[in-house]
Order: C-alpha cells, then structure tokens, then sequence
C-alpha cells in the first residue's frame, strides 16, 4: 500500500489564511423569483454570511426577516445585523430546518403566513474557509464537517464516520452521497490506512490516503474545467451524511409549504450538486422522490394503447400537488457569474409558488 506521509504527526503550526469576502449566488435571480415587497414576512432558513439577506433589505427595507441558520457562526452574524435594525424585525434563529416549525411557532409565526422562503443549500464559504470546520481539501484541519459546530457536542464527525465504518458501508456513503465511482476502492484505502497508521484525525491524513488510490498526478475537472483534487466527492459526501442534510432538505421544503401563503407564497431554494437538485426538483413538480431518475410530467401518462383526456390529465396531476414552479426549466448562473464568483458554477435556482389548498 502506497506510504502516506506524516499520518501520525504533532499538530501542525497554524500558518494563517486570507479571509475571503463572502458574494452571494445568482442575488438577481432570487430578487427576480421573490419579489421582496415592504412589510412582507420572509424566511431564510440558511442565513450564512447574510449575502442575500442584505440583497433583500436592500429592496425592502421593512421586512420582518427571520434568519435561520444551524450554524453558531452564522447566527451570531445574524444577531449582528439585526442590531442595526429595529427591535423585532430581524429575527436570529439557530436552528435545522427540521426544527424550524417550532422556531416559527414561537415567534409567532403561524402556517399560511409567510411571504417567501429561501434555502442557499450546501456548505457556505465561510464554512470552507475555517480550517478548524474541517470542510476544506485546501487547509489542513481537524477531520470535523459538522454544520452545528459544538452546538451538539456528541453528534457524529467526519473522524466518527472513517473510523469506525467497515469497507462496504463507506463505500455505500461515497457512492451515494458523492456519486463517487471509484467509492468502493477509497473505502478499502481509508479501512487499511486505519489499521496501519491509527484512527484518522486531519483533513491532510484523509486527502492523502484517497489520493493513493488514484494514479500518480491524477486530477478532476470542475464545471469551469479547472482541476479539481480526486478527494473532493469524498469529503462531500462526508459532509453530507454528517449532517444529515438530504434528509433536512426533504423536511425544509414540507416546512415551507405548510407555512407558506397560499396561492401567493413563493419559494426560492439554491442547489450546489444534483443530489440536492433532484429533491427540489421533485417537490415543485409533484414527483415521488422514490421514482426513476428524470420523470417528466409526460412520462406519467406515457402509454401508447391508452387516450388521455387532457382534462384528465390536468386532474391527476395537480392532485396532491401543493407547487407551481415558476419556470419549467431550472435556472443558472451566468458565465459572467461565475468567472467573477467560481463558488456559483455549480448552483441551481428552482422557485415555485405554493398552490391554494383547493388545488390539492
């Protein structure tokens, strides 16, 4: 087995980095799907840095804006702003989607109310450029990934995962999480690393043994054909099942649509990789999220010794449906975008309006 260097090393001196300033993805486009109105009442449920928040307030400045976010640090910026603004308007909310009913509820926001809801999915630039998360292939750091910090002290880390898993269950969560092809030889590389050099600790330990598997000087494109490092599925896919986040999102979009408005409550929700994309996707468009990959409304009633009745068909379909998508084709970033803000080449924008409850 290839040797990894420095796998049992002393910690190692931190050198430092530059802060990055955080831009918000496709702002325009949201602006666009919201239409922020004064007076409005608006969920963010991943305020982050605050990028599209500050978008928001820009347009409309009277808003009551609740800013939910799991993250310690990005609620603490949410406090922040809402110092600069009058007593009760911004509403700082440290929370998962999962536990967002309760949240709203006890700010007195009840089902039916709310003018917009936004989800900014996936880890933020923040997130990455804090070595000591453990989100970043670039900085060495403790092999951590969780989303709530220290805010749930015996939650599992990315450590907890690599550690103790066997070869078939890791590969089961690369596979799936990561959409990584090479999965099941990375998990037999992290399994006998572990056995030969100790429990894995850093980001640089975990990076290098999955580099191993792969040629010498191999590399991955991005979407912008950069290169990108052969560990990056992994550590996504890490990320994900950590933080459960797939799970949060299917529960995210049913929290929106029950305290969405009726007929005029918009949501807008910001994906990163198509694992996150594919669940939206069949949300708004009234899929079951257990059908074959890429169902199309027309795939439904595809039957060439059966006639349809449009009218039939418009009934079958809009029943159990509670989603109006805005567009019927998923939007994204410009070229421009995304040479001026790399962390954009990836994102999908799908808004949907929620339905009025007759429809369903």
């Amino acid at each position: 087995m290839t040797k990894v260097s420095e796998f049992n090393t002393q910690p190692k001196r931190n050198i430092g980095f530059v802060q990055l300033s955080h831009t918000p993805v496709m702002p325009q486009e949201i602006l666009t799907s919201l239409q922020p109105k004064e007076d409005q009442l608006i969920v963010d449920a991943t305020f982050g840095d605050g990028g599209h928040a500050k978008e928001i307030l820009k347009i409309a400045p009277n808003v009551k804006y609740i800013a939910a976010d799991r993250d310690p640090v990005a609620h603490n910026k949410a406090v922040a702003l809402a110092s600069k603004f009058r007593p009760g308007q911004i509403v700082p909310t440290l929370c998962r989607f999962s536990e967002l009913p309760t949240h709203l509820q006890q700010n007195g926001v009840m089902p039916g109310t709310v003018d917009a809801f936004l989800f900014d999915l996936g880890a933020s630039s923040m997130q990455f450029d804090s070595s000591q998360r453990g989100f970043s292939l670039s900085r060495d750091g403790p092999l951590d990934m969780r989303m709530d910090g220290d805010r749930s002290p015996d939650s599992v880390t990315a450590a907890d995962v690599v550690n103790n898993l066997d070869p078939a269950d890791l590969a089961h969560i690369l596979k799936k999480y990561g959409e990584e092809k090479m999965a099941r030889q990375i998990a037999h590389a992290i399994v006998d690393a572990r056995y030969a050099f100790g429990n894995f600790t850093r980001t640089k330990q975990l990076a290098e043994v999955i580099s191993s598997v792969f040629e010498s000087g191999s590399f991955r494109h991005d979407k912008m054909h950069r290169q990108a490092h052969v560990a990056t599925k992994t550590f996504q896919a890490l990320r994900i099942f950590v933080n459960n986040e797939l799970n949060e999102l299917h529960s995210g979009l049913l929290v929106a649509a029950h305290f969405l408005r009726p007929g005029s409550g918009v949501c807008a929700a910001l994906a990163f990789h198509s694992l996150e994309d594919r669940i939206i996707k069949r949300h708004f468009h009234g899929l079951d999220l257990d059908a074959a990959g890429n169902q199309t409304v027309k795939d439904h009633f595809r039957n060439a010794s059966v006639s349809f009745d449009v009218t039939e068909v418009r009934k079958q379909f809009l029943q159990g449906k509670c989603w109006q998508p805005l567009s019927k084709k998923v939007q994204c970033p410009t070229e421009e975008e995304c040479l001026a803000n790399p962390r954009a080449r990836s994102a999908k924008l799908r808004a949907a309006v929620r339905l009025v409850e007759d429809q369903n």
